[in-house]
């Protein structure tokens, strides 16, 4: 089974990518879906997303977790039953977790395009980047950006949150791998911290609520 990386962030933390590769029989093996979530993988028309559905379930049970111990909320968030944090993420031939025990948390892998060029500024403002060498490097910060706003939006979870206007990501060098970002809304604000890694013309980002 290709579990690709685990990454152990700190002693609360770890994330869990899969690279997808088996076929649907094969990661159907082993895996009891609830009702509801075998009427969705049945209702998927794409044979990529069912394999990645179900790769997801591989790796809830690298962490002891059975599709049962998952839920979501009304507005689409997951949870575990035992209280502890979660974020899934699926992007083409990779998936991925991360789970907490104490703070919120989010994910999110994406791959690498130049089309991303195109939908930046509904995003981030542009004028930030002036100084990124070349396309190729533009492309993979802007990436990296995404997957942060990407990551925050999936902790805070609640509608009317603007990737450009209430989400700041700190500017960093690809070098780094880390950054921090905040969100800000109706005078509230949440600060988070923020890793990335790429690999196979992908960025993974993952992202940590700080504590209050």
């Amino acid at each position: 089974m290709p579990l690709y990386k685990t990454i152990t962030v700190d002693p609360h933390v770890k994330v869990l990518i899969w690279k997808v590769e088996e076929t649907e029989a094969a990661l159907s093996e082993g895996i009891k879906l609830t009702p509801i979530c075998d009427n969705r993988l049945r209702g998927m028309k794409s044979e990529i997303h069912r394999r990645g559905f179900l790769s997801i379930r591989h790796l809830l049970a690298e962490e002891g977790y059975e599709d049962q111990d998952l839920y979501y909320d009304e507005g689409g968030k997951p949870h575990l039953r035992d209280g502890r944090f979660i974020s899934i993420t699926h992007s083409h031939e990779f998936t991925g977790i991360i789970v907490s025990d104490k703070l919120e948390v989010g994910i999110d892998i994406e791959m690498q395009r130049e089309k991303i060029l195109k939908i930046a500024s509904k995003f981030t403002p542009l004028e930030e980047y002036k100084t990124v060498a070349n396309t190729d490097a533009l492309i993979r910060k802007l990436t990296v950006v995404w997957g942060a706003k990407e990551s925050l939006f999936k902790i805070y979870a609640h509608k009317g949150l603007s990737f450009l206007h209430h989400i700041d990501i700190t500017d960093f060098n690809l070098s780094e791998n880390e950054t921090t970002g905040a969100i800000l809304l109706k005078g509230k604000a949440s600060n988070y911290s923020i890793n990335f890694l790429e690999f196979e013309g992908y960025t993974c980002v993952y992202a940590t609520k700080n504590e209050d």
